[in-house]
């Protein structure tokens, strides 16, 4: 019973499906559990295998071996060779990957539907077969040393990892989980073979099969998989208990980071445990979207760059934690707001328009996760590995039984001030320390204050107005005066994206970089007759964020509501295009945020070297410099310039309204006619001028940052085929031969020499320019190794052709993914968005899979040897010291 005295819905009977509607559950005789479930919204299929064995089954001397095997589960069986799993994958069309938790590790495979059998060959040949060869393990080690070296540099996952060591004494989720290098490398194929033989078995093992499907052929093809997989019993070995604890406790980390980051957090409960759905609500109140009690606290007058809150419950525990960024001087700021809005909730608990807001944000972000086939199959898996599969359901239908009552005692029984942990981590020699009588005093007291936004009216949708419009690749293209509609129907999930966006037909003056940035980050903090807490407050209620969109060629306005509120959320979007407050103290607010965050990006050891490679390739204009602006340029801002800038460059050029998600094209286009069709007539302004590459010298064209990060990283870039070029189909089929698992360069320089954990090859196309692009990140010592290699394979492709079979799979994982990446409305959005903005138009949405089908291997050497050319490149280079910045007590 929960202590409002009703049911918790988590353990009520049986309840009728809501997102189990049609799963066929079988356990097979050897003890395997079989989930198959029908969704015909996209021609795509998903495969999860779920194994219950994660980092908390592993013993102290195993420390990561769950991870490890993750990794192995790739390197061969006895039927494929080595990258013969990830090769076959991207033959049939399809992509894989895995993931290990505290409590399993997920294997998947999402491809098109005619590819089930194929997925369900290689995914069981895989999980029951593997070989787990000595030398490749050694090989293997050294690449996932790589990987914890990157997560040493990752100052976002040090401080949440070194919080669960201070709030536990024996649990295991106090250890490091991925391992460090010296518990790694003493690992033997004895210990992988020991862990595997144990943990994979078909009584701990859950496969979940969603997507376009007949479920008995699927069953057919899942017995013939699965059936004579041998019984096994499974090894059980349990983390120590968690003696009970009340104790106020903190540590502050420094090290070469430029921001801080914060984290505090309270032990709670498992997903099972009746509090859970309260908390989680709680952690919405607190934490999800513009309109959350922290967000309006600390972010939006500027003392964070970022919050959030999050209860995560991996089987026999909780944790419910506050993540923030933040300059290192405004950390006792920081913990005093997180300490007044935790006191707020336990006291005051949430009103019932903040609960509503919460808990419809929560509803929207269910349909989301499950509208991909993959998601749809994890989220089965994992309901039945914690309990039974209709638990999903149970734990839907918890959001709305959940009342604000139960909130409040749930926050008041968990989130108690004498029980809080924290951790801060500080650049050396800034910001003061965090410590446990810093943060009991802080959370001892505090203020209690009422909130200062009151429910705003629902806003009023003009009558639908019926206008002509024209049908292309499923999209339904309606042009008004001053803006063009474009709506597709994606069944599936009760959701709708929703998106007004302008083409960029001018570059930030170099001087002002983040200029475009800042006046639409700024539009979303009042708008018309709704300050920042109202504006957000009125989206959420229909299910999503306002989210401000800052690209290279366009610039706009986003967000994913429940379909039904289609006409209300457009109204707001024109509201905030046309009639933003831009006040000068929320200009100034955000712009000293962003100004943080252009230096927390120093920190990022993937976009930084990005960053650096790019102004070395384009110069310090244009391309060159990032949209969200520089530390040195942000500050030259001022806010009559914004509202100047959006006069010319918002309203002076003719949007493009998107909307895509379960709706009817032809009355969602008359919604939305209704709410913009008396904008008046505006030009056309897609057309943009071409970009110089500015790299070529490659002394000169080469940016290096020395920074005591534990890898070095290095981007290069070179000229490439824009979004235009009729050779970028070709561009792309090089970086599907180069890159990803069965690529060419992953394999050279990831499988056979260790190098690195990450390599990365990609096409990157925009409107005025492009560029082929790769990444490595490997340690300090083998920088050089790792470029003249990376220099070696890329020379490869100029002076040999690809071969029939890389071509082939190329290809076909091209092909394959074109279906694949439309199972959201989101991405099906971007796409149009792409076509519409820096394309050819809605023409390029028809048929995709053709245009790679038609690429040949002279189109693909014509591309490398035009565009790959050593003296061309420009590079961005963080290079690290080999040590770990992390110090701390």
């Amino acid at each position: 019973m929960t202590a409002s005295g009703t049911r918790s819905p988590l353990t009520a009977h049986r309840s009728p499906s809501l997102w189990t509607d049609g799963v066929r559950r079988e356990v097979l005789p050897n003890g395997l559990t079989l989930l198959v479930q029908p969704d015909h919204s996209a021609p795509v299929v998903a495969v999860v295998t779920h194994v219950k064995a994660g980092f908390f089954d592993e013993p102290d001397r195993w420390i990561g071996i769950s991870h490890v095997l993750e990794h192995m589960f790739f390197k061969g069986t006895r039927r494929r060779g080595v990258g013969d799993i990830a090769r076959e994958t991207k033959s049939a069309g399809g992509y894989l990957n895995a993931g290990t938790g505290y409590d399993h590790t997920s294997y998947f495979t999402v491809l098109p539907s005619s590819g089930l059998a194929a997925a369900l060959d290689i995914q069981s040949d895989a999980l029951r077969n593997s070989i787990i060869d000595p030398d490749e393990l050694a090989r293997e080690l050294q690449v996932i040393i790589q990987e914890a070296k990157r997560k040493l540099d990752t100052a976002g996952a040090v401080a949440q990892e070194t919080l669960h060591e201070v709030m536990f004494d024996r649990h295991r989720i106090r250890r490091w989980r991925i391992g460090h290098e010296a518990e790694l490398a003493r690992l033997t194929r004895d210990d992988v073979w020991s862990y595997y033989s144990s943990r994979y078995v078909p009584e701990r093992t859950i496969v979940a099969i969603t997507g376009d499907l007949d479920p008995d052929q699927a069953y057919e093809l899942a017995h013939a998989a699965y059936g004579d997989w041998p019984v096994a019993a499974g090894a059980v070995d349990r983390s120590p208990d968690e003696p009970p604890l009340r104790e106020v406790r903190a540590r502050t980390l420094r090290g070469d980071v430029s921001q801080a980051e914060l984290v505090l957090g309270w032990r709670t409960v498992s997903p099972l445990h009746d509090d859970s759905p309260a908390l989680d609500m709680a952690a919405a109140v607190l934490g999800s979207g513009r309109g959350s009690w922290l967000y309006r606290a600390l972010r939006e007058p500027g003392i964070v760059t970022s919050v959030s809150a999050s209860n995560y419950a991996p089987t026999e525990l909780g944790v419910f934690s506050i993540s923030a960024d933040l300059a290192p001087e405004q950390l006792p700021r920081a913990v005093s707001g997180v300490a007044e809005s935790v006191s707020r909730l336990t006291l005051l608990g949430p009103s019932p328009a903040e609960l509503d807001r919460a808990r419809t944000l929560l509803k929207a972000r269910w349909a989301r996760r499950m509208e991909s086939m993959e998601g749809k199959a994890s989220a089965l898996a994992a309901a039945e590995a914690l309990d039974d599969v209709s638990f999903l359901d149970r734990e839907y239908e918890a959001l709305e039984t959940v009342d604000a009552n139960d909130v409040r005692e749930a926050a008041a029984r968990y989130l108690q001030p004498d029980n809080v942990a924290g951790v801060a981590y500080l650049p050396n020699d800034e910001g003061l320390d965090l410590t446990a009588p810093v943060l009991e005093r802080t959370f001892a007291v505090t203020a209690l204050r009422e909130p200062s936004t009151q429910p705003v009216p629902r806003r009023k949708v003009p009558p639908a107005h019926r206008a002509a419009g024209r049908s292309q690749a499923e999209v339904l293209h309606t042009p008004l005066a001053g803006v063009d509609l474009l709506v597709r129907r994606k069944a599936g999930v009760p959701l709708v994206t929703l998106g007004v966006y302008l083409p960029r037909a001018e570059f930030d003056p170099p001087s002002q970089a983040g200029l475009g940035a800042l006046s639409i980050r700024s539009s979303v903090r009042g708008a018309g007759d709704l300050e920042a807490g109202e504006l957000a407050f009125a989206f959420e209620r229909l299910g999503g964020t306002l989210g401000a969109t800052v690209a290279s060629d366009w610039l706009g306005f986003g967000t994913t509501v429940l379909n039904e509120h289609l006409g209300e959320a457009a109204a707001l979007m024109r509201l905030v295009l046309e009639n933003p407050r831009l006040r000068d103290g929320d200009v100034t607010t955000e712009r000293d945020l962003m100004a943080v965050e252009a230096e927390q990006i120093a920190d990022d050891m993937f976009r930084y070297p990005f960053q650096l490679g790019f102004a070395a390739a384009f110069g310090e204009a244009g391309y060159g410099l990032p949209v969200s602006g520089l530390p040195h340029t942000l500050p030259n801002i001022a806010p009559a310039q914004i509202r100047a800038w959006h006069e010319r460059a918002l309203l002076g050029v003719r949007p493009a309204v998107i909307a895509v998600g379960n709706v009817d094209p032809d009355q969602a286009s008359a919604t939305l006619a209704g709410v913009f069709h008396d904008r008046p007539a505006l030009p056309d302004r897609r057309l943009l001028a071409p970009v110089l590459w500015a790299g070529g010298n490659v002394e000169d064209s080469t940016k290096v940052v020395n920074r005591d990060k534990a890898q070095s990283a290095l981007a290069m870039i070179f000229p490439g085929p824009s979004r235009r070029d009729p050779d970028r189909t070709a561009g792309e089929v090089w970086a599907a031969v180069a890159s990803g698992l069965g690529g060419r360069m992953f394999e050279a320089l990831r499988d056979r020499r260790s190098l690195a954990y990450t390599v990365l090859a990609t096409s990157w196309q925009r409107g005025r320019a492009g560029a082929l692009v790769t990444y490595i990140a490997t340690s300090p010592e083998r920088e050089g190794e790792a470029r003249e290699a990376m220099l070696d394979e890329l020379e490869l492709f100029t002076q040999t052709p690809v071969s029939d079979s890389e071509l082939r799979q190329a290809v076909n994982y091209l092909s394959g993914q074109a279906e694949v990446g439309r199972q959201s409305g989101g991405a099906l959005a971007g796409e149009i968005l792409e076509a519409w903005m820096i394309g050819n138009g809605l023409g390029d949405l028809e048929n995709p899979g053709a245009a790679f089908r038609a690429v040949t291997a002279d189109d693909v050497s014509r591309v490398a040897q035009r565009y790959l050319q050593r003296s061309k490149r420009a590079e961005g280079v963080v290079r690290g010291t080999g040590l770990s910045s992390r110090a701390g007590g």
